[in-house]
């Protein structure tokens, strides 16, 4: 059987906006025995919209041999119920990775097809009776562009995903490095703790105080920290890194008079830090991590700061203690001895 597609109707031009088709398109024919003869061939030549290349091949073998050996922008299927299941056919590349932009050309309605063939995985369905030239043209180059942006995105995707991979890694680097960065420290204050008790036995010092020195030196090491202040910090990193720098310095320093009257020194505090973090990196999942390392920097360094000036403080407190002053007219009336005993004048 020979069919043929209708022709084009008259061009209206319709401004700018309008889409253009693109200027070449190869294209692969599978059909039957029933519909060759180059009947399509001619078709697309009566419109000169596109540059129509189309190889035409008898049956699904030879088809799938084409599309193993070449590759072209849109695969046109006789649908032919009997000789040819043009639906089976889509199925079966689909299943097997292809995603060549696929049409179907059948004689039967559109509204008995087209929906079958969108499940399989066709683009469209085109009646033969009820399609124009530049109709068909048209569909091309719709799933043409289709199957490119559906690659693009896919790229775009797996990119993406490659870099929320980077950022974690990264992360995790960081955050290595940190923890290295605490065992020095460790490691410098044990070396330092054995430096000191040679040098004390070397100088003739009993060897119990010796051994009390080096238990004090072994009991400031690292300790599980409480778990009210490890809840308390993970709030306020998660509140740092929306907020950002600026917005919680009260909370700072309630955070560092915190820490500096428990006695936690600056290498727990980054132990702290780091064990929050951790925490709250494993969970991000699929979201990006840079965006959470840089305010936790932030944030460290700040904390370090407050904890250093609240340690200050406390220095400057016991070194000034405070003294109970005198009222204003008693000073004569009081004089105070060497042992800070009161007396009254004879």
């Amino acid at each position: 059987m020979t069919a043929a597609l209708k022709p084009a109707a008259p061009r209206v031009a319709l401004g700018s906006s309008v889409g253009s088709l693109p200027a070449r398109m190869k294209v692969l024919y599978i059909t039957t025995l029933h519909r060759t003869g180059g009947w399509l061939t001619e078709a697309f030549a009566s419109d000169s919209a596109s540059q129509i290349l189309l190889e035409e091949v008898v049956g699904v073998t030879a088809g799938l041999a084409r599309l193993r050996d070449e590759v072209f922008d849109a695969v046109l299927v006789s649908h032919e119920p009997g000789v040819l299941d043009a639906l089976d056919l889509v199925e079966g590349l689909r299943g097997g990775g292809n995603d060549e932009p696929v049409i179907l050309l059948g004689s039967e309605p559109a509204q008995q097809v087209d929906a079958v063939g969108y499940e399989v995985g066709a683009d469209d369905y085109c009646c033969v009776a009820e399609t124009t030239v530049r109709g068909l043209l048209w569909k091309f180059a719709r799933a043409i562009e289709r199957h490119q942006l559906v690659r693009e995105n896919r790229r775009l995707v797996q990119a993406d995903r490659q870099r929320l991979q980077q950022e974690h890694h990264e992360a995790e680097r960081l955050l290595d490095q940190q923890r290295a960065l605490i065992d020095d420290l460790e490691n410098l204050d044990e070396g330092k703790a054995r430096a000191a008790t040679r040098d004390a036995l070397a100088e003739g010092a009993p060897v119990e105080e010796c051994l009390a020195k080096t238990a004090t030196a072994e009991a400031d090491a690292p300790l599980e920290l409480p778990e009210a202040l490890v809840s308390h910090y993970d709030e306020l990193l998660r509140t740092y890194v929306i907020m950002g720098v600026g917005n919680l310095s009260e909370e700072m320093a309630e955070l560092a008079q915190l820490l500096a009257s428990w006695g936690i020194s600056a290498q727990r505090a980054m132990q702290l830090h780091v064990h929050v973090l951790q925490e709250l990196v494993n969970g991000l999942g699929n979201r990006s991590a840079r965006h959470v390392m840089n305010r936790a920097d932030l944030l460290v360094l700040e904390v370090m700061g407050h904890l250093a000036d609240g340690y200050r403080r406390l220095y400057h407190e016991r070194k000034n203690p405070a003294r109970q002053l005198v009222l204003p007219g008693f000073e004569r009336q009081f004089q105070f001895d060497d042992r800070a005993t009161i007396t009254q004048p004879q």
